[in-house]
């Protein structure tokens, strides 16, 4: 009997690739990140965001940002359509707004103060930085899509910034 008719080891299969995806997930996580909220408007012009950490630095000339997206995503089509986004570098005291912006369903722009920038793409206030990009490129990544950002504008207004490491936030030790 082969493995693919044998429903037990279909089971075993399935858990191991299960193990497997938790090991791995547990394994990237010893990498800390930033933390990033990504915003961008929909097709009827509602603002759209979402918390992100696979936010990187691609090219300085031209100048170029990357993150990626699950293609399960409720925002999946807004940011993979727009013309444009704005990357927003959380600052140490903001948990709460990346907390929000992970989330499902809250009226997330309410609960925050905002503005809106370019194009009227929302950018929050108060971040340690902010990328405002024009969507240069989809690349399709497995489960994700990556996305290209031409960076059109930036600024930055310092501070410490939200860091997240083996699934929890973490401060930076100081200088």
């Amino acid at each position: 009997m082969t493995a693919s008719s044998n429903p037990a080891a279909q089971t075993e299969t399935a858990q191991s690739a299960e193990e497997r995806s938790r090991a791995l997930r547990d394994t990237l996580g010893h990498f800390a990140t930033g933390v990033t909220v990504v915003t961008t408007l929909d097709a009827s012009g509602q603002p759209v965001g979402m918390t992100v950490n696979s936010f990187n630095s691609v090219s300085l000339d031209p100048a170029l940002t990357l993150w990626s997206i699950d293609r399960s995503a409720l925002s999946y089509a807004a940011f993979t359509q727009c013309e444009r986004f704005a990357i927003h570098v959380l600052k140490g005291d903001q948990q709460h707004v990346s907390n929000l912006f992970a989330g499902r369903g809250a009226d997330k722009f309410g609960q925050v103060k905002w503005h809106q920038g370019p194009g009227n793409i929302p950018h929050l206030d108060d971040c340690a930085a902010l990328f405002h990009c024009r969507r240069a490129q989809n690349i399709e990544g497995g489960d994700h899509t990556i996305l290209l950002g031409e960076v059109l504008e930036f600024s930055a207004s310092g501070g410490e910034p939200l860091v997240f490491h083996r699934g929890r936030y973490r401060a930076l030790a100081g200088e």
